[in-house]
C-alpha cells in the first residue's frame, strides 16, 4: 500500500516524536520512521535539564539555546500531561554540584566563576550546608553550590507520553529504517527510501535519528561528517520498599576529576550515571563502567551501597565537533535536520520542536537557533 504524507520524520525519539506532535498538531499528515520505535537512546538518560550547571568555557550560544529551552520546558510539559493525563515527572529544586576533593572543589570553584560571570545563579555552600541539603552525603565533600535553575524530568515518562500525543493528534508511526532521502526532478525532497527498498512520499523530510543520522543516504556530507555516536553507561538504582528516597535535589559531583551525576526519581529510583566513550555504535555494558560508576557514587552518597541495582545500560548520544545541535533546513528544498543533540536531547526537544514546526509552516524559528544551522559545517552541496 502506497504511503504518503506532508511530513515524513526519521527517527522516532524524543527529538522526532515531539516534533511529530507538534507537527501533526499544526494539521500536518505526518509519519514518523524509526526501526527500534524510539527506543534507543530515549530510555537510556537521566533527564537532567541542566542548561547551568553543565554550561562550559566557550559555549555561550549553546547556553543562550539550553537557557531558551529550559524557560519553555515547563509549559511544553505542562501541555503535555493535559493532552495525555500523564505524569512526566517535572522537579525543580534544583541541582547541587558538590566536590571530593581539595583539587575538585578547586575546578568547581572556577567553574563557578565563569558561570557567575555570564548572569547565572549559584549560591556557593560549605560541607555542611551541603549536608543540610543532602544529609546522606558523604561527611568528607570539601563544598558544593546549589543551581537553582537547573530541574529533571522523568525521562521514560516523558517519552512514552510524547508518543501517546503524537498518535492522538493524528501522527502515524512505521517500524523501520530511512536509507535514503528522494529528490525529484525538481531538485526538492520527494520522501525517503525504507530499508526495504519500499518508498514513503512527502512533501518535507525531517532527519532526527540522532547519531544514526550519519547513515541516511542523502543528507549532505558535511552534515553526515558532523555527527557522531557517544556511548554513554548509566546504572538505575532503587530504595527498599517503604524507604522515602535518599536524595532531593540532582547531584552533580566532581570525584578526582571525573564527572558523575545523581538524579532522583519521586518513587524511590535513582540514576546513577554516566560515562563519555569514543566507541562507535558499540552498546555493550562493561564490567570497568559499571564498578566506577558504583565506586565514585559511593564515594560522595555511601548509602547507594544499600539500594538495589535495578539496571544498567548503555546508550549512544548523537555528538558533533562543536557539542551543539544541527537543526534548521539541510540541503534540497523541503529537507530538514534536527539531530546532533548530545547530551542535551531531553532538555532540548522541546525548543527543537518549536523550531522545526516554525520551519514547516513557514515561520522563523527563534533567534538563538542560529548559530546551529547545518550550514555551519560547511557548504551544503545537493545531494545526487
Amino acid at each position: 500500500m502506497a504511503i504518503s504524507a506532508d511530513v515524513i520524520i526519521a527517527g522516532g525519539g524524543v527529538i522526532g516524536t515531539a516534533i511529530a506532535w507538534r507537527a501533526a498538531a499544526a494539521g500536518l499528515a505526518t509519519v514518523v520512521i524509526d526501526p527500534q520505535a524510539g527506543d534507543a537512546a530515549a530510555l537510556v538518560a537521566a533527564g537532567m535539564l541542566a542548561p547551568v550547571s553543565e554550561s562550559l568555557f566557550g559555549e555561550d550560544a549553546l547556553l543562550r539555546l539550553n537557557l531558551l529551552a529550559v524557560a519553555r520546558f515547563p509549559s511544553f510539559a505542562a501541555e503535555l500531561e493535559e493532552a495525555t493525563g500523564r505524569i512526566v515527572g517535572l522537579r525543580r529544586e534544583g541541582t547541587l554540584a558538590v566536590a571530593y576533593d581539595p583539587d575538585d572543589h578547586a575546578a568547581l570553584a572556577r567553574l563557578t566563576g565563569f558561570r557567575r560571570s555570564v548572569g547565572l545563579d549559584a549560591e556557593e555552600l560549605d560541607s555542611r550546608a551541603c549536608r543540610r541539603l543532602e544529609p546522606f552525603l558523604a561527611p568528607g565533600v570539601r563544598g558544593g553550590v546549589l543551581f537553582a535553575g537547573d530541574w529533571s524530568v522523568d525521562n521514560r515518562r516523558y517519552a512514552a507520553a510524547l508518543r501517546v500525543a503524537a498518535q492522538a493528534a493524528g501522527a502515524r508511526f512505521l517500524r523501520d529504517r530511512v536509507s535514503a532521502v528522494r529528490v525529484g526532478n525538481d531538485g526538492a525532497a520527494a520522501g525517503v527510501r525504507l530499508a526495504d527498498g519500499s518508498e514513503v512520499d512527502g512533501a518535507a523530510v525531517v532527519v532526527a535519528a540522532g547519531c544514526w543520522s550519519a547513515g541516511i543516504d542523502g543528507l549532505p556530507g558535511t552534515v553526515r561528517d558532523a555527527v557522531r555516536p557517544v556511548k554513554g553507561q548509566l546504572l538505575r538504582l532503587r530504595c527498599p520498599a517503604n524507604v522515602p528516597p535518599v536524595l532531593g535535589h540532582t547531584i552533580r559531583a566532581l570525584v578526582r576529576g571525573t564527572d558523575l551525576y545523581l538524579v532522583p526519581r519521586a518513587d524511590g529510583e535513582l540514576v546513577v550515571g554516566a560515562t563519555s566513550e569514543e566507541r562507535g555504535h558499540d552498546v555493550t555494558v562493561t564490567a570497568g563502567a559499571v564498578h566506577d560508576l558504583l565506586h565514585d557514587a559511593m564515594s560522595v552518597l555511601p548509602v547507594t551501597s544499600e539500594l538495589a541495582l535495578a539496571e544498567t545500560c548503555a546508550g549512544l548520544r548523537p555528538g558533533t565537533p562543536d557539542n551543539g545541535p544541527i537543526v534548521g533546513p539541510g540541503g534540497p528544498a523541503g529537507l530538514l535536520v534536527a539531530t546532533g543533540h548530545y547530551r542535551n536531547g531531553i532538555l532540548l526537544s522541546a525548543v527543537t520542536a518549536d523550531a522545526v514546526a516554525a520551519c514547516l509552516t513557514g515561520e522563523p524559528p527563534a533567534p538563538e537557533w542560529e548559530p546551529f544551522a547545518p550550514q555551519r559545517f560547511g557548504a551544503l552541496a545537493r545531494p545526487a
